[in-house]
């Protein structure tokens, strides 16, 4: 693993997978929320903005047996509705549950999930993305949906909605262990912030060796296991040595 500290951003620009306004802006949603609620509610309505062909967004997740939203987007159609209308079955509790993407690119030519696509039309939703969120809090499922107004319209955003959702894991990660622990508003500003290097690690490590966000936290985690030196630590120095590749490539 010693070849992950001397990546260059010289291959491939990073914004190709991260745009630095995405990174920035998540960033300073997470950190300005004032409780879960209003940041879980910010995370749907910035993933609407972002993601080319979104009308709505919500996040699910299935605890003790139950599926739960824990956050939808503003304005209609209501994504924290329409997940409550899939009568537990649906393209976000398939993602959820199988840990595998569902996209549905027009409801009305699919028919695995009839009760759900009659409502959802009905809502005026045409299209389904369903990522899946790998969270680390003992959460044994969740997912990032999003839902488009017109056939095809999310085919465009599905790559930015994947790196959109391992950066959003993150944050209802951090969200999930604060509700538990009962922590205050200063801890999660410390906790999201404390990501921040992290995520920036897993960006580069994508763009350098076009990999999946998940593969690419796993490489870093061995490569910190490997070194025996913190994680955050490893992504510090990963990030610092890119930024200065990136600086003498400029000269």
């Amino acid at each position: 693993m010693t070849h992950l500290m001397g990546v260059h951003a010289g291959r491939r620009d990073i914004r190709t997978v991260m745009t630095p306004e995405m990174s920035e802006t998540l960033d300073q949603a997470m950190v300005r929320s004032s409780g879960l609620d209003t940041l879980l509610r910010d995370l749907t309505d910035r993933a609407v903005r972002e993601m080319p062909g979104a009308l709505a967004s919500s996040v699910t997740v299935r605890r003790a047996d139950r599926l739960l939203t824990l956050a939808g987007s503003s304005g209609p159609p209501s994504g924290l509705d329409l997940c409550r209308y899939e009568y537990g079955a649906g393209p976000c509790t398939a993602a959820a549950e199988t840990g595998a993407e569902q996209y549905v690119p027009d409801l009305a030519g699919d028919d695995r999930w009839p009760r759900f696509a009659r409502y959802a039309l009905a809502a005026g939703v045409c299209s389904v993305l369903a990522v899946p969120l790998r969270l680390e809090e003992g959460e044994p499922s969740a997912a990032l949906n999003l839902y488009g107004q017109k056939a095809g319209s999310l085919a465009e955003g599905r790559s930015a909605a994947q790196v959109f959702a391992a950066r959003a894991a993150d944050a209802i990660d951090t969200a999930l262990r604060i509700e538990r622990l009962g922590q205050t508003a200063a801890d999660v500003r410390t906790a999201l912030l404390s990501r921040s290097v992290i995520d920036q690690a897993i960006g580069i490590l994508m763009a350098h060796e076009r990999i999946a966000p998940d593969r690419a936290l796993d490489r870093l985690r061995r490569a910190s296991q490997n070194r025996n030196i913190k994680l955050r630590d490893l992504c510090d120095q990963l990030v610092a040595r890119t930024a200065e590749g990136a600086s003498s490539g400029r000269q």
